[in-house]
């Protein structure tokens, strides 16, 4: 019972609603149509018009045509004949034109027939005396006007035109009937249009003053969720963040209590074996004992300095004292300058010139970012472009080096800084392991983003205060 009289109210606002909707738009399908009629009717006046105007010239150019042969029989000059073929040449003409547009009415058709026939013998007759100047001499104009045949064909002529003009008269004034009838019904129309779309305009509004403040009820308590969730989420997203430098350093500790103790255990054995070698080499003197003696050597020291790159990674020695992050990132960019040359790298910096100072270990840090900037020129073809930007930040300090080379994929973003981990075919992947140890030594954070195709952008910040005396 309660959900069926809840909907009640809904329905009967929707159905009013598009029952408007549909009256509406059937009164402008209706407005349409007779729209259209008025447009065909409007159309065919304007053909009645021109039927009649040409049936006007017609007239004309026969008074001027019989104009110019009575001039020629009082001068008998034959400068008036000129302007007799040029009238007959513009009635043939004006023929053509009423042919082609009463071509769809029959009557009209045989009555232009027989008028064109009229005039074609009233031509015959002048033209029969032109050319007869016998009987031209016994013609005068006096005998022309008197001539039975002449005027009975005169008669005619004006009697067809007349006809051809009454009945294009009576097909206007039906158009012009049909047209004051759908005006009158298209003011209806849009009388019940208008009518119409205030009714549906009131309606609208009562529903929309109704539901006004239930709206905004339901918009007060999504925005508040939408705010609340919106906390969550980024409250999450900062726990996530922590959570994962945690145990990125989880990770360096581990890893460098692990190289520590490989580092003693290897490096133990491995100086007996140099000192057995070396004492070994010194009492055998064959060729072939000194190459393989060699041998020993050459991968023993490889096995060491392994061992020094995996400490190094693990653990940063750092000597703090202050300096200005452009000038350490000028002396990367020169210690990097025959690769940027040589692979015609254009860089573009854009340094924050209120830089301030802070405590941090240049040398270090100047590794670090040279690692970062090698990375980054080896990633691009030649021309590439390494663009570097520090900008001053509310209690920090921010560094972003970035590259339009191949990119990286998400999987690949994943392990970056992870020791031995490398997406190049010549490297030890210890190059970034160590540049995120020496950033995170100075309890700043390093971060990549990378799109393939489009290149890879590290965005280092460094706290203004690193907790180190200056």
């Amino acid at each position: 019972m309660f959900k069926k009289s809840a909907s009640k109210p809904i329905r009967r606002p929707r159905i009013g609603f598009f029952a408007a909707v549909f009256l509406l738009f059937l009164s402008y399908i209706l407005t349409l149509i007779s729209t259209r009629k008025v447009s065909t009717q409007d159309f065919w006046m304007d053909h009645t018009n021109e039927v009649i105007h040409n049936l006007d010239n017609m007239v004309g150019f026969l008074e001027k045509s019989e104009s110019a042969f009575r001039g020629y029989l009082i001068t008998n000059d034959h400068e008036p004949l000129l302007k007799y073929e040029s009238g007959k040449k513009m009635i043939d003409s004006t023929f053509s034109v009423l042919q082609d547009l009463t071509k769809e009415n029959v009557s009209q058709q045989k009555n232009l027939d027989t008028l064109q026939s009229l005039i074609q013998t009233k031509y015959s007759w002048i033209e029969n005396y032109i050319k007869n100047p016998v009987s031209l001499e016994k013609l005068s104009i006096e005998n022309l006007n008197g001539n039975v045949e002449g005027i009975a064909n005169a008669v005619a002529i004006t009697n067809t035109i007349s006809k051809m003009k009454q009945e294009e008269i009576n097909l206007r004034n039906s158009w012009s009937d049909k047209i004051s009838k759908y005006s009158g019904l298209i003011q209806v129309l849009n009388i019940i249009s208008i009518i119409i779309a205030v009714l549906l305009i009131i309606y609208s509004l009562l529903i929309y003053n109704k539901e006004k403040k239930d709206k905004m009820k339901a918009a007060e308590k999504a925005e508040k969720y939408k705010q609340e969730l919106q906390e969550r989420v980024n409250e999450l997203a900062k726990l996530n963040t922590e959570l994962i430098e945690l145990r990125r350093l989880e990770k360096y500790v581990v890893t460098g209590r692990i190289a520590r103790v490989m580092a003693h255990e290897v490096r133990n054995p491995l100086t007996n074996i140099n000192l057995a070698c070396e004492q070994l080499r010194a009492e055998t003197e064959t060729e072939d004992s000194q190459i393989f003696f060699t041998m020993i050597k050459r991968n023993s020291e490889r096995i060491n300095q392994l061992v020094s790159d995996l400490l190094a990674t693990t653990r940063a020695e750092l000597s703090f004292s202050p300096a200005s992050i452009n000038e350490i990132l000028d002396d990367s960019l020169y210690l990097a300058l025959d690769r940027i040359q040589l692979n015609q790298i254009n860089v573009e910096k854009h340094f924050d010139a209120d830089i301030c100072s802070i405590p941090v270990d240049a040398e270090k840090l100047k590794i670090a970012f040279l690692n970062l900037i090698v990375n980054a020129i080896e990633a691009m073809d030649n021309n590439g472009k390494l663009e570097i930007t520090t900008k001053n930040l509310p209690g920090k300090c921010l560094v972003k080096i970035s590259d339009n080379g191949k990119g990286m994929q998400k999987s690949q973003l994943d392990r970056l800084f992870e020791p031995y981990f490398t997406t190049k075919e010549k490297g030890n992947g210890l190059g970034l392991a160590n540049c995120h140890n020496i950033i995170i030594g100075h309890r700043g954070s390093i971060t990549a983003e990378s799109e393939v195709g489009k290149g890879t952008s590290f965005t280092i910040t460094f706290p203004l205060d690193n907790g180190q005396e200056n």
